[in-house]
């Protein structure tokens, strides 16, 4: 569980968005597509979101698995609403508390009542140690030591938790075999392209920080660091998106849209 101080982003802190050149019809919402030319459209479009604003913290006691705080309702909410006219071939939502809250309102909005039908285990963030009932102290000194290793050691992950290798390494093979049964396999090559069967596949997922990044990171071909979630920086119930686009021999991804928070007001938005 990527866990940072969490703090109200200021006003002028925008979404970080990658050059959007075409609009395009899809399902019948209006989507903004990067990168597109040619005649080469995309075939599978992955939508991330990142659960809503959590409580850690209760009483100056540390809390595990924690629920969203009332802010962290009124962002599922409101990116519930964000994505109301969107059409989605599937939905699937990591097994924590934060993400199931925050995926509710737009299952609710859908028709979904079962959560457990829904949930994909490997979407699970990376997981911390125990510290349920502790105070809250010892989860930041755990922190500031791992910040001041030096990089190669971030690999080892908080002491007593999962380490980062372990995390990327499930992120990966989960990732691998979820697209795998959808048809989607990547080719022998050392370029990030990939072989796809079916078409037209819109794909929403609600998860974490860690989760979200490492995945964009392993579908865009990038080599992964031990700190995927401050190379790539996603805020609390934000909208993430990647397009798959054809080329000669296969597809490959781009990352059309980074952390969109844009259905939130400024004091609403936290990291």
């Amino acid at each position: 569980m990527i866990r940072k101080k969490e703090t109200e982003a200021p006003a002028q802190q925008q979404q970080t968005e990658i050059h959007l050149i075409e609009t395009t019809e899809v399902h019948g919402a209006t989507l903004q597509v990067a990168g597109r030319s040619g005649g080469y459209g995309w075939t599978v479009e992955i939508v991330l979101v990142r659960h809503g604003e959590p409580e850690w913290v209760r009483d100056g006691l540390n809390v595990d698995n924690p629920p969203l705080t009332e802010r962290g309702h009124r962002q599922a909410e409101a990116v519930a609403r964000a994505l109301t006219s969107e059409h989605f071939d599937e939905i699937w939502v990591s097994p924590l508390v934060r993400a199931h809250q925050t995926a509710q309102p737009l299952l609710r909005d859908r028709g979904i009542q079962d959560l457990g039908s829904v949930t994909q285990h490997w979407l699970e963030e990376i997981r911390n140690p125990l510290w349920h009932g502790t105070p809250r102290e010892k989860a930041d000194a755990a922190y500031a030591e791992e910040r001041s290793r030096e990089s190669h050691r971030r690999w080892d992950g908080l002491t007593g938790g999962e380490s980062v290798r372990e995390f990327v390494s499930r992120i990966h093979a989960g990732a691998g075999a979820f697209l795998a049964e959808r048809g989607a396999v990547p080719l022998e090559s050392s370029l990030p392209v990939w072989r796809f069967e079916a078409e037209h596949r819109k794909i929403l997922l609600v998860a974490h920080a860690g989760t979200n990044s490492v995945l964009i990171c392993h579908l865009l071909g990038l080599q992964p660091t031990p700190w995927e979630w401050e190379r790539f920086v996603i805020g609390h119930a934000s909208i993430s998106r990647l397009h798959s686009h054809e080329m000669g021999d296969g597809h490959t991804f781009g990352l059309a849209r980074l952390s969109d928070l844009e259905h939130l007001d400024a004091s609403e938005r936290t990291y």
